[in-house]
């Protein structure tokens, strides 16, 4: 047996204030993106909003359903928003957040699994890192270079092969 280790890398920022003048506003994009989230059952806004390499920017937000599989994440509504608006453009940098109508969120939210492979799949097909900014109530905000960086074991087209 052999054992290999797997690493995150993740920046904390203390305030949004750290961070550039263009990365503190794709944060209040995502914001502003949560506001308008279909979250009648859940109560858990999220926005996303991408910031795409022509200097466009993208927004999405969660979409519920009593179906509750029918529904989609504010993160896949961005990203493919995107892709279908924008094919081609690469994606720079995604920013996410999310309040909640029941309770205080005091960590910075992460996108589901679900989301973080069509995340990484955008990343792979534009041969480009994309960089995440995640946040929520609270003052903190990470920074991760990659989307890679949340799914480390990756499954993608190499995986089909």
């Amino acid at each position: 047996m052999k054992t290999f280790k797997v690493e995150t890398n993740v920046r904390v920022f203390a305030s949004i204030k750290e961070l550039s003048s263009e990365d503190q506003n794709l944060i209040e994009q995502a914001k502003e993106a949560a506001k308008g989230a279909y979250a009648p059952y859940s109560h858990f806004n999220v926005g996303a909003a991408v910031l795409l390499e022509n200097g466009v920017i993208v927004k999405g937000n969660n979409q519920e359903n009593a179906a509750y599989p029918s529904g989609i994440c504010a993160e896949r509504v961005a990203i493919f928003a995107a892709g279908s608006n924008y094919p081609g453009v690469k994606i720079k940098t995604m920013a996410v957040t999310a309040f909640s109508k029941n309770a205080r969120i005091d960590s910075p939210i992460t996108p589901c699994g679900s989301c973080r492979q069509v995340m990484s799949e955008y990343e792979t097909k534009s041969r480009s890192d994309i960089k995440l900014l995640l946040c929520a109530d609270c003052d903190e905000i990470w920074m991760l270079e990659s989307v890679k960086s949340t799914l480390p074991l990756l499954f993608s087209s190499d995986s089909l092969k």
